[in-house]
């Protein structure tokens, strides 16, 4: 992922919008797949999803296919 600490302990990824490094949020989500609600319960995955706190982009993947 590249993703680094700065000084101040902010997490550093690189950002396409800037093409460089920048601070950005982080978390992990899990998301429902299945449009099924009988399903719905086993089809949770989870996702880490960014967030660049200069521009506001967000991306996010799935875990299981890091």
């Amino acid at each position: 992922m590249g993703a680094k600490r700065s000084a101040d302990s902010q997490l550093v990824e690189r950002c396409d919008n800037y093409a460089a490094m920048t601070p950005h949020q982080v978390m992990i989500k899990l998301i429902t797949e299945s449009e099924e609600s009988q399903n719905a319960a086993f089809s949770r995955e989870p996702y880490r999803i960014t967030e660049c706190q200069q521009c506001a982009a967000t991306s996010k993947q799935r875990m299981n296919d890091m």
